[in-house]
C-alpha cells in the first residue's frame, strides 16, 4: 500500500472472513485496502471496546416509491436503514406503477442515486406478460434479480399458475426472489377471516397455504434449471423441506417471525402485527429457529413494509398487510446474540457474507482487501429502549416500541462515508447502485 490510509478504525474486534481480531481497518478511496496497524491516516475512529461488523445488507425492504410515499419513499426508508446499521438493501417493486419494465427499474435507480442513504439495488417485478423479457431485465446494472409474487399481497403483482411461473422461470438465469404463498387455497379459504379478529390472519393463510406455494415453486425451478429464493420463511416444515433441495432453494427468515408470536402478538398488537405470510406461533417460532441452529436459513430479510398508522387501524381485514423492520433488524438479532439463541458469526453471515454467496453480489458482505468499506459498527455491551422518537420510517410506528434491547448500533459507514454515526445521519446521502455478478 503507497501513502497513508484516508480513513482507519483504531482499537476495535474486527470481523474478518478469518474470525474476529483485534486490528486496525485502512480505508482509501472507499475500499478496504488493508488490516493491521495503521499509525497514519487522515482520520482516524477510535472503535476501543467495540465489534466492527461487515456492513449489514437487508435484501428484501419495501420503500414504496414511486406512488406509496406517503407511507414510506428510497429517502426516508433508507435514512431507518443507515439508522439501524444497514448498509445495503434491495427494494422490492410492488410500487404503483409496478417496476416491472426497463423504463421503471431506471427511473428507481435515477431517484436513489445520490438521494438514498445507504447502497441499494432493485427487484423486477414478475408478470404473465413480461415474462419472456425478464432475462434481458435481470441484467440491467443495478437489479437484485426478479421477484414472483405467488400469492396476493400489497399490490397488483401476482403470478398464481404454473404455466406463468414455468414461462418466469425460463427466461433467465440469476436467482429469482420468491413469496411463496398459494393464491388458489388461500382463496377457498377467505371465509376463515374473522372480522375484526386479526388473529384469524394465520387462520386463512394456514401453513399448508406456504408449503403449497414452496412445494410448487422447487418443482418448477427444477423443471426450469432455475435457482430460486423463498422469501420470509414461516414455516418450520418448509425449512426442514428445502433442507433437502439446497442445490437449487436458497432461503430468508426474517427478525418478526423469529421474535414475535401469535398468542402474545395479536391481543397486544391487533392489526399491527398483520403481515403476509402471517406471524404464528410461538411453537413455529421455536421451530424457525431450530432449522437457524441447523443451518437451513441463508440469509436474514427484514421485509420492511409500511402502512400508516390510519391504515393499520382500519378493521381486519380490511387493514393491510406489512410492518416496518429495516432499522430493527439488527438491534433485534444483536438481542438475540445476547441472549445466546444465535452466534455472532452466525448473524454476520446471515446479514453480509451469505447475502453476497446467494446473490452474487461484487465487492461486498466481508471485511477484507479491495472489498468495499463497508462496516456496521456495535456495542454487544450497550442496551437500549426502542423508542418513537428513534425510528426514521415515514410510517411513524414499530411493532417493538418500548422493548429494551442488550445491542446497540454505533456507526454505519458506506463506502468509507459516515452515513451514521451515534444516531447522528451523515452531512450527505451518497448510496450507490449495487453490483452483481449477473448484471455486469
Amino acid at each position: 500500500m503507497s501513502g497513508a490510509p484516508e480513513l482507519v478504525l483504531t482499537g476495535g474486534l474486527v470481523h474478518t472472513p478469518s474470525g474476529p481480531v483485534h486490528a486496525d481497518v485502512a480505508v482509501r478511496e472507499g475500499k478496504i485496502v488493508g488490516i493491521g496497524s495503521y499509525p497514519d491516516a487522515a482520520r482516524r475512529v477510535d472503535c476501543t471496546g467495540l465489534d466492527v461488523l461487515p456492513g449489514v445488507i437487508d435484501s428484501q425492504v419495501h420503500f414504496r416509491e414511486p406512488g406509496l410515499e406517503h407511507k414510506e419513499d428510497l429517502e426516508s426508508g433508507s435514512r431507518a436503514a443507515v439508522m439501524g446499521g444497514i448498509t445495503a438493501v434491495f427494494e422490492m417493486p410492488n410500487t404503483n406503477p409496478n417496476t416491472d419494465t426497463a423504463e421503471r427499474v431506471l427511473d428507481k435507480l435515477a431517484r436513489g442515486h445520490h438521494r438514498m442513504h445507504c447502497d441499494h439495488a432493485f427487484y423486477v417485478g414478475a408478470t404473465a406478460e413480461n415474462a419472456e423479457t425478464l432475462a434481458e431485465l435481470e441484467r440491467i446494472p443495478g437489479t437484485a434479480g426478479v421477484k414472483i409474487f405467488m400469492g396476493a399481497s400489497t399490490g397488483s403483482l401476482l403470478v398464481a399458475e404454473d404455466e406463468a411461473l414455468s414461462r418466469v422461470l425460463a427466461s433467465g438465469r440469476r436467482r429469482v426472489a420468491i413469496h411463496a404463498e398459494d393464491e388458489a387455497r388461500m382463496n377457498e379459504r377467505k371465509d376463515h377471516r374473522v372480522e375484526g379478529d386479526p388473529s384469524s390472519h394465520p387462520v386463512w393463510r394456514d401453513d399448508e397455504s406456504a408449503m403449497l406455494a414452496t412445494r410448487r415453486i422447487v418443482r418448477l425451478a427444477r423443471e426450469a434449471r432455475r435457482p430460486i429464493h423463498v422469501l420470509h420463511i414461516t414455516t418450520p416444515a418448509e425449512l426442514e423441506f428445502l433442507s433437502q433441495h439446497r442445490d437449487i432453494a436458497t432461503c430468508e427468515v426474517t427478525p418478526q417471525h423469529l421474535t414475535l408470536a401469535a398468542e402474545e402478538a395479536y391481543p397486544k398488537l391487533g392489526t399491527y402485527a398483520q403481515m403476509n405470510p402471517p406471524i404464528r406461533s410461538s411453537t413455529h417460532r421455536a421451530g424457525l429457529w431450530h432449522w437457524l441452529q441447523q443451518g437451513v436459513p441463508d440469509v436474514l430479510g427484514s421485509d420492511h413494509a409500511p402502512h400508516t398508522i390510519d391504515e393499520k387501524s382500519k378493521t381486519y381485514p380490511a387493514s393491510p398487510s406489512g410492518m416496518p423492520g429495516v432499522q430493527t433488524l439488527l438491534p433485534l438479532m444483536l438481542d438475540h446474540v445476547a441472549n445466546g439463541r444465535m452466534t455472532l458469526e452466525r448473524l454476520i453471515d446471515m446479514t453480509s457474507a451469505g447475502v453476497q454467496r446467494v446473490f452474487g453480489l461484487v465487492g461486498k458482505g466481508r471485511i477484507a482487501a479491495g472489498y468495499d468499506a463497508d462496516f456496521t459498527v456495535v456495542d454487544r455491551k450497550g442496551t437500549f429502549t426502542v423508542a418513537e422518537d428513534w425510528l426514521e420510517s415515514r410510517c411513524g410506528w414499530s411493532p417493538f416500541t418500548g422493548m429494551e434491547l442488550k445491542g446497540r448500533v454505533i456507526g454505519t459507514v458506506v463506502r468509507g462515508h459516515f452515513a451514521m454515526w451515534e444516531g447522528q445521519l451523515g452531512s450527505a446521502a451518497q448510496g450507490e447502485p449495487l453490483r452483481f455478478a449477473g448484471a455486469l
